[in-house]
């Protein structure tokens, strides 16, 4: 009696009375906590167009004290996750231990396998991934991700924080016998999702950007080549694009090179395209007009022991206006304004412009450039008037000739439009800020006019103009500059700078090609692109030309087309309730986003081919008829 008497004594302390050491083996017995991360906040282009999303995947973990046939477990495993069963079976040989992680990430095919299987102490659980639904578009801007969902390079390190948001803990539940009970992956503590982010990225113009990008540096055989778009009334950077390019979703299959964002990360000597700023300094100093006769001394100059000479051998100009020497790119007549301006003037115009300093973008790795301080000597002096003996990155090259098209204002380029915090509901606009006034209006007006003569028949720019607009920028052709000291002889860096439409311009963009071989000047390399992108993105902004020629009234055919691409553009209210009635603008698009473009329009697509919509039938604009059908072609 006595003995049984104490028993039920203990059994009753142990069941009303609170044991802190009772209530530990409990907690380890039936519950099991695993930190994962947040659902990671999303990327969108200017329109809400997904560049980096997050989706559900499925993780795949073991409890090994309850798997009895280990040999048996991995050999299955091994087929289904792709591992060899060695490796696995080292995660799981341990008795003693209650969670290891097989597989992160899988794909639902993997989950309904492993579901099928039925195999004890092997459970999934829901966890995100992140996707690039885009592929290589905007790669080097974007950045990527790694193994634990955490920022490694570009915007995905620039915003990890606030896009990571805050880590999820899930409790696993388990039965007397320590069998898992979650199969499903239900998340039992709900945190904050990471906060969203719009970038000002336009998609359609950074496929388009891209795209020729590519075919130019398959066209002259070169290294590389970048390009940046900006607004010029926002500084907002629409595109900005770096070539060759790579898969986000597979970013270690790609050389480290081609991960870089060239067009904010490195800095080059930019070459003619610096005759611009310098002018236009020399015409604020109020020492030159754009009438004022320079002596280029028949293309050879003499400054001490060295020779300042045209970049085209060809060249012999003589007595010529400030206008003639930035339209025919004259190397001498620029030296000559620059040595009458001095050293410490010319680097404050060029200071003044933003050379030399990081543009603040809000970007990793960001390079300021090179501009040396004074003293100068005056044939360093002469060479950083034409671009040589100082470096710029495109970002900083783009942003000082908006500063040209908008009025004479310097400001900061925007890359990030806005966020969206998911757990306050607050949203936040970002705009571009003002960093100083360069110009005054009236010379910036000058040098518009005076970029415009560039475009001229005569001027080095001629291969940039546009069907119905005025355009206007600067040509560059650098030496490139070897990483043993020196130039590499015969390499050279083409480039373009300029805006449109001239007279009220709302686009700039600057285009480089590193290193082409078969042709090199920037006239005939790099001035193409930019009249392809240029062509493009007045289009589809829907902008009214501004120069009408004969041509435009005799081809009839071609401007009714164009008349119903603008109207396309500025009137077709995809998502709207209304039915449209002309075929949308698809070009650039995934045939993924082709499908939610059209979404709820009864519309029937024929897709050929595979990749992104080359060309559509009828053409964008034109009335869809009675059967309501698209053909689209794409190809990668």
């Amino acid at each position: 009696m006595l003995l049984w008497g104490s028993v039920i004594f203990r059994a009753a302390i142990v069941q009303v009375l609170p044991n802190e050491r009772l209530s530990s083996i409990e907690k380890k017995q039936f519950n099991k906590t695993v930190t994962l991360n947040s659902r990671r906040g999303a990327i969108y282009d200017r329109s809400e167009n997904e560049l980096a999303v997050t989706v559900t995947s499925f993780s795949v973990y073991a409890d090994p004290k309850i798997i009895k046939n280990r040999v048996k477990v991995s050999r299955n495993l091994a087929k289904i996750l792709n591992i060899p069963s060695k490796k696995i079976f080292k995660k799981i040989k341990n008795k003693k231990k209650r969670f290891v992680w097989l597989k992160r990430r899988a794909s639902s095919e993997i989950k309904d396998k492993i579901a099928k299987a039925q195999l004890k102490g092997i459970s999934i659980i829901e966890e995100p991934k992140r996707i690039y639904p885009n592929g290589s578009l905007l790669a080097q801007t974007l950045g990527f991700v790694g193994s634990e969902e955490q920022g490694l390079e570009g915007l995905e390190l620039k915003l990890d924080k606030e896009l990571r948001g805050e880590k999820r803990k899930i409790r696993l539940n388990r039965d007397a016998r320590g069998r898992p009970l979650l199969l499903s992956g239900q998340f039992f503590t709900d945190n904050k999702d990471g906060v969203d982010y719009s970038l000002t990225i336009d998609n359609e113009l950074q496929y388009k950007l891209e795209a020729e990008l590519v075919s130019t540096v398959n066209r002259f055989q070169a290294d590389s080549a970048v390009g940046v778009i900006m607004d010029v009334d926002t500084s907002e950077v629409l595109s900005i694009a770096n070539v060759p390019t790579f898969d986000v979703n597979n970013p270690f299959s790609a050389k480290a090179i081609n991960r870089k964002n060239k067009s904010i990360t490195d800095a080059f000597e930019p070459g003619s395209t610096m005759k611009t700023f310098v002018l236009a300094g020399a015409i604020a100093s109020g020492q030159f007009k754009p009438s004022s006769k320079v002596d280029c001394e028949d293309g050879k100059f003499k400054i001490g022991k060295h020779y300042i000479r045209e970049s085209d051998a060809h060249h012999k100009f003589g007595l010529i206006s400030l206008s003639e020497v930035l339209a025919k790119s004259s190397n001498v007549g620029t030296a000559k304004v620059a040595l009458k301006l001095g050293a410490k003037k010319t680097r404050s115009i060029l200071k003044d412009f933003g050379f030399g300093k990081k543009t603040n973008i809000g970007f990793p790795g960001e390079s300021s450039g090179v501009l040396h301080k004074t003293p100068w000597r005056k044939h360093l002096l002469s060479n950083v008037s034409f671009g040589h003996g100082m470096t710029a990155t495109p970002l900083q090259i783009a942003a000082a000739y908006t500063s040209i098209a908008n009025g004479g204002l310097l400001k900061k380029p925007v890359l990030v439009k806005s966020s969206y915090n998911h757990s306050t509901g607050e949203k936040k606009e970002f705009s571009s800020e003002l960093v100083r006034r360069v110009l005054t209006k009236e010379d910036a007006a000058t040098m518009r006019l005076m970029l415009m003569g560039t475009t001229t028949k005569n001027g080095t720019g001629f291969n940039a103009r546009i069907h119905g607009f005025p355009v206007a920028g600067k040509t560059g052709t650098a030496q490139k500059v070897s990483a043993k000291g020196g130039y590499e002889k015969g390499a050279y860096v083409a480039s373009f700078a300029g805006f449109v439409p001239a007279n009220n311009p709302k686009y700039v963009i600057y285009i480089a090609v590193d290193n082409p071989r078969l042709k090199y000047y920037g006239s005939e390399v790099a001035a193409p692109v930019f009249a392809k992108v240029a062509s493009y993105a007045v289009l589809k902004e829907g902008l009214p030309p501004v120069l009408l020629s004969e041509e435009d009234i005799i081809d009839k055919k071609q401007n009714e087309i164009k008349l119903k691409q603008k109207i396309a553009l500025k009137k077709i209210n995809i998502n709207g309730d209304k039915k449209i009635k002309r075929v949308p603008i698809l070009s650039g698009l995934s045939l993924r986003q082709v499908y939610q473009r059209v979404s709820g329009q009864d519309l029937k697509i024929k897709v050929n081919g595979s990749g992104r919509v080359v060309k559509t039938w009828p053409e964008a604009g034109t009335n869809l008829g009675k059967n309501r059908s698209i053909k689209v072609k794409l190809s990668n």
